[in-house]
Parts: C-alpha cells; structure tokens; sequence
C-alpha cells in the first residue's frame, strides 16, 4: 500500500551514547489511501504535524541514535496508544469497558478525525482491518525500534533517556509565555534531575519553560519511561515560532538557535546521566 519505510533511524542500532532521541510527529508523507479518503485538502492537514521538528532532531543531532517518523500524523499517530481507536471513525473502537481519553472524544485519537479548525478530516469510517494495517505497519515497528535502543543503552550505560521532540503553537506572548514545555507525565516517566538540568539549560539561552502545562507527555513518554528501571523519557515542545518562518510552514531564522538549544539539551542530560553510566562500565 505504502512503499516508503514508516521511519528512518539516524545513527547506530546501538546507541553510543545513553540519550536517545525520537521525532514522532513531523511526518511528511501522506500515502494515496489516505489522500482518497480525504473531505478537506491535504493542506488543512499540517495543522497535526509538529512541522520541520525533523529538522531540529536531525541538525542537533550528534553520536546518538535518532528515529524520525516519515509517515503523517494523520495517518497514525505514534503518540498515542493502539487502543485509543475513535468510535466515531474507526469500525474496530471497543466501546465497552474503556473509558475515552480527553484527546480521544476531541478527535484526536490513534488516528485522527479532526484537525483544528477545518472539522472531520474523513469522508467515510474507516475499517477496523484498514487501522490494524497501520498499527501493524507503522505503530508497532517505531514502538519496538525505540524499545530496542532503549534497552540497548540501558545495557550499555545503565541508564537510558529517551527525548521526544515535538512542537506546539504559541502559548501566548513571547516576554510573558513559556516558550519550551518540558513534559514527564507529572515525574512518572523521569527523574527531576533530568528536567531540572533542562530548565537551567533553557534558562541560560534565555528560553522560558513550563514543566507538564500545557502538555505532560502522551503515549511515548507512558510506554517507554521506566524510571525505577532506569529508563527516563521527556518531551519537548518547542514554540514552533522559535524556528520556523513568519508563516510557521519552512524553517525560519531562528532554527540554527534552537538547534543549538538543544544540542546543548542533549549534552546535559547526557552529561547528568553520566555517573551512573560510569558505574555501570
């Protein structure tokens, strides 16, 4: 149906360092299934991307392992989990004996059935076989490649830290509004170290934070976060206006800036990882 991989993986199978860093919703490419089912126009849809966050992962990048989502968010949304199916879009959605998730009775469950202003993405329902495909396809394979790199560094260095890199439109003024959102599931899915040392990071850039308002962490930071095993995840949502153009759709003249930010994020929460990597070597 889909001839291009669901994700491409920056990086060594087994990550050199115990940072791995994951872009799951900056996906680009909108199979032709997807296309024909469509009520509103293939623009309306970059209203779910957290657009060119890619590039951010990919030019902050150095030594460590990095999984980029190729597919659209509209067509799977990596950040949530397989069981949130909408009933209102998908015929296979169990009804009974689950209660629906806030973002689930919004319209933006496993796949989504609404974008912002533009209302129902689809034209007809979508079967259950149909949204089985794509978690078999592109859900599974990106859960289970971050899993393994995880357990990876895990073994390697002790300690893991997985950091999910996302966008999110503007909070507000930029003199009075966070312009980063840390998210750890309210410090179920890391240890305060890790986002403490991300806050004096962001701080000295002068970058405003807020930690888990407006945005906790979804499905990826819920899957994969096992502090007490030694594998912490964060978000990151970075206002889109730090990095892209006026009219937020390419990179703009704040991107080498906000790379630099998180180069400099990615070093200190390797470098706060590092004691317990040396003990464990």
């Amino acid at each position: 149906m889909t001839s291009s991989p669901s994700f491409v993986r920056h990086g060594p199978l087994e990550p050199l360092t115990p940072v791995v860093l994951s872009v799951p919703h900056a996906g680009r490419d909108y199979p032709l299934p997807l296309r024909a089912a469509l009520r509103v126009p293939l623009a309306a849809l970059q209203g779910l991307e957290d657009r060119h966050a890619d590039a951010l992962g990919i030019d902050a990048r150095g030594a460590e392992t990095l999984f980029v989502a190729q597919r659209a968010r509209a067509w799977i949304d990596l950040n949530r989990a397989e069981h949130e199916r909408d009933p209102r879009l998908d015929d296979g959605a169990v009804t009974i004996g689950r209660p629906q998730s806030a973002k689930l009775r919004s319209g933006l469950g496993l796949v989504p059935r609404r974008v912002g202003n533009s209302g129902d993405i689809w034209q007809r329902r979508l079967s259950a076989d149909e949204v089985q495909m794509r978690i078999h396809a592109d859900h599974r394979p990106y859960h289970a490649a971050l899993a393994a790199a995880l357990a990876s560094a895990r073994a390697r260095f002790g300690v893991a830290v997985l950091i999910d890199v996302h966008s999110m439109p503007s909070l507000g003024p930029p003199a009075s509004a966070p312009r980063l959102v840390l998210g750890d599931r309210f410090g179920k899915s890391a240890a305060a170290r890790f986002t403490g040392r991300i806050e004096g990071i962001a701080r000295a850039h002068g970058v405003a934070t807020a930690i888990n308002a407006p945005y906790s962490g979804g499905h990826i930071l819920e899957r994969h976060g096992e502090p007490r095993r030694g594998i912490h995840a964060i978000q990151l949502e970075f206002d889109r206006a730090l990095y892209l153009d006026a009219a937020l759709d390419g990179p703009g003249a704040g991107l080498p800036a906000t790379t630099r930010l998180l180069r400099a994020i990615i070093d200190a929460v390797t470098d706060e990882a590092l004691p317990t990597a040396i003990a464990a070597e």
